[in-house]
């Protein structure tokens, strides 16, 4: 079938961009879902999971939406993904939450778009049949609650979309799928020190494969660790470390891949995981600078980049920005750049 073949040379296009852009992502599909979506955690080296001190927690962890009594929160960021490539990229995410007494929680959704770019269909003799775009989205339903004074636990519900060529005139959609996905999580933060640590956990991404013609391609389940400390913390100065340790929980070879809940449990069996540490200060809480590392292991992408960013903050508003410089050259995510917005409601002045 011509179409099929024609979609086959996209795939197989599309394959190598992910596996250049998103370091190989351990044969997992849509992995748009591991970008760090605010400009915040990407500055301080995509280290967030024991922060999640605001609505983005919705991807951090849902766990930290429990300590956010009375909150109205709205973040939106973008990101040219990809610059290297000038390859139509773009990373757009949205989320709004807000505390529900009823619940005894926060409540949030969430939206994430990646743009793929613009594509044309041709036949074997090379006849133009139009154009495409291809994209994939995700949209989720989160909820945090407090379990114990010190203790918030989450759960998000997620569809996932992925659009990667056009439905044949015959209906049959050969190059998309979707799949539903489940976070699990929770945040520690413990009395005793006068909240200046915290520790937390998610389980992200648990869910079906998605299904490509007749390829069935694992999500990006992974299980996340972090832990944060409020170095100082007095009238004008703020300073806050944090660390992560990501670990893919998707096993494949050459056979396939173990479905779940096996590559739980089989992916130990592939040693290496990422790491992130970063370090965010305010000033008055108006003005923030932030560095961070990002590294993992060759035998599983070998990225390792530096980041840096910064924030300001006047009434409701937050402005956020980071920027990655590879310690490659030439790497695919060199220059890259988020933009984040966070409007804080609870915040807003007459």
């Amino acid at each position: 079938m011509k179409y099929l073949r024609n979609f086959s040379l996209f795939l197989c296009s599309f394959i190598v961009l992910n596996q250049i852009a998103f370091a190989q992502a351990g044969g997992a599909a849509v992995p748009f879902l591991l970008i760090a979506p605010d400009a915040r955690a990407a500055g301080m080296g995509e280290a967030g999971t024991a922060i999640a001190d605001n609505v983005n927690a919705i991807y951090w962890n849902p766990g930290g939406m429990g300590f956010m009594e009375n909150q109205r929160q709205v973040s939106l960021s973008f990101s040219r993904w990809l610059p290297q490539f000038n390859a139509d990229l773009y990373y757009s995410y949205g989320t709004y939450g807000q505390y529900v007494n009823e619940l005894n929680g926060m409540v949030a959704v969430n939206f994430i778009l990646m743009n793929l770019g613009e594509f044309t269909r041709t036949s074997e003799n090379g006849t133009v049949l139009g154009k495409f775009r291809s994209n994939e989205f995700s949209l989720g339903l989160s909820y945090g609650t407090l379990i114990a004074d010190n203790l918030g636990a989450g759960v998000q519900v997620r569809y996932i979309r992925s659009n990667l060529s056009p439905i044949t005139s015959g209906g049959a959609g050969a190059g998309a799928g979707t799949s539903l996905a489940f976070d699990l999580s929770a945040l520690w933060r413990p009395t005793f020190l006068d909240d200046r640590f915290s520790f937390g956990v998610n389980l992200q991404n648990i869910g079906p494969k998605v299904t490509y013609i007749r390829e069935a391609d694992p999500l990006p389940t992974s299980l996340r660790l972090g832990t944060a400390v409020q170095l100082v913390n007095d009238e004008f100065n703020d300073l806050k470390l944090a660390v992560d340790v990501s670990k893919l929980l998707v096993k494949r070879d050459s056979l396939g891949s173990d479905p779940l809940p096996t590559s739980l449990v089989t992916a130990w069996q592939t040693p290496g995981a990422e790491f992130s540490i970063g370090a965010e200060y305010w000033y008055a809480q108006a003005v923030a600078l932030r560095a961070g590392f990002f590294s993992e292991p060759s035998r599983i992408g070998g990225r390792q980049f530096l980041t840096f960013g910064a924030g300001v903050q006047y009434n409701m508003f937050q402005l956020d920005f980071s920027f990655i410089n590879t310690i490659e050259q030439n790497h695919p995510l060199a220059n890259t750049m988020r933009f984040s917005m966070l409007i804080n409601f609870d915040k807003m002045t007459n």
